[in-house]
Formats: structure tokens, sequence, C-alpha cells
């Protein structure tokens, strides 16, 4: 079974990029029964792969690419905040975040006890550049974090070049060349959470 927190973060995507109304015509088209998902069930693995293909289907786009505009939207998009605030939590420059990326999986259970991301092994192949391994258990999850890297990039201010590599038996690979670390502003961001 797999977690609805994945199949919200699907529907906002798409729902707030390309409307209420089209999200509707595509859990039409891929036949799932519901087009509201709540972020404290679970679903079945299969729906996962069916709502994905209905989606390309109706974009027109690979799967990768709709994937990895699906991290980039879970760091960058203002609704998403609090995952922004939890990547954020693993360090003041871009490099402390890759360093702290092993992590995740165990800081997300943190935030959500249910909830298992893959487990990441980070690896320093050389001075500045990196490979990232996403170990198997979500379908997809490397190219979420393609998007999740790049958008977290932008975030810190810092000059990096994702590649998806491939697919091995331990898992899917993402290059990373971290070209600068200062290379532009990045977006302001405060430890303490603001009082409204």
């Amino acid at each position: 079974m797999m977690h609805g927190l994945i199949f919200t973060a699907i529907q906002s995507f798409f729902a707030t990029t390309h409307g209420r109304r089209r999200w509707q015509a595509v859990t039409s088209a891929a036949g799932v029964g519901m087009s509201d998902y709540e972020a404290m069930l679970t679903y079945d693995d299969d729906q996962l792969g069916v709502l994905l293909t209905a989606i390309c289907d109706d974009l027109r786009l690979p799967r990768q690419e709709v994937l990895e505009d699906l991290g980039t939207y879970l760091v960058s998009h203002p609704q998403m905040e609090s995952l922004r605030r939890l990547l954020r939590f693993g360090g003041e420059t871009y490099l402390d975040f890759l360093h702290s990326l092993d992590d995740l999986p165990d800081r997300a259970r943190l935030a959500v006890s249910d909830l298992d991301l893959p487990p990441l092994e980070l690896r320093e192949v050389d001075d500045g550049l990196f490979s990232l391994t996403c170990r198997p258990g979500l379908p997809g999850f490397a190219s979420v974090m393609v998007g999740v890297l790049r958008a977290m990039a932008d975030d810190y201010g810092a000059l990096a070049i994702l590649e998806y590599r491939d697919r091995q038996p331990g898992g899917e690979v993402i290059s990373i060349a971290l070209v600068e670390s200062a290379f532009s502003r990045g977006r302001d961001f405060d430890l303490g959470a603001r009082v409204l």
C-alpha cells in the first residue's frame, strides 16, 4: 500500500498547474474511481502507475519529465513551504544539503511516521562532483529527486548541473556537478516559523 501523501502531492501539482477540471478529467480517464485523495490514507500501489500514465498521456510528456516537474513543484510552490522547510534544515549551504540527503528518509519519518522513502546514498566522486543513488522502493523517486535537487540549488543560490544517469541493480543514479556554491542570491529562509 502507498501513502496518501504521495497521491495528494501529485493531485496538488496537477490541479494547481493545470486546473481542477483537467485533474478530474485525468482521474476519470485513469479509472481510479476518485479525484480527491486523502493524505493520511493508503492506496493500492498499482494506482500510482495508472494515474501517472493518464497524466503523461494528457500532458503528452514522458514520465521522467513529469516527475521532475513534480519534484520542482514540491520545493518551489508556496503551498509546499513545509516541505521546503524540512529540506532546508539539511544545512546552510547547498553542499551541506547534499551531505544531509542520506538522512532525508529518517527526517521524513520524523514528520510523518509511516512515510517510507527509499534510502539515499551520496558519494563524492571528485571535487564538486557527486553521485546520488536512490535505492529501490518507490517507482519514479529518482526522477522526482532530480526536480527537487534542481529547485533546491536555486533555493540556495547554487549553480548545479544534474543528470539522471541510469538504473543499476542497487538503484537509480543521479549525477550532481556543483559548479558554484554562491552563484546567485538564494531565497530567504528563517529557522523559526513565522507567526501570522
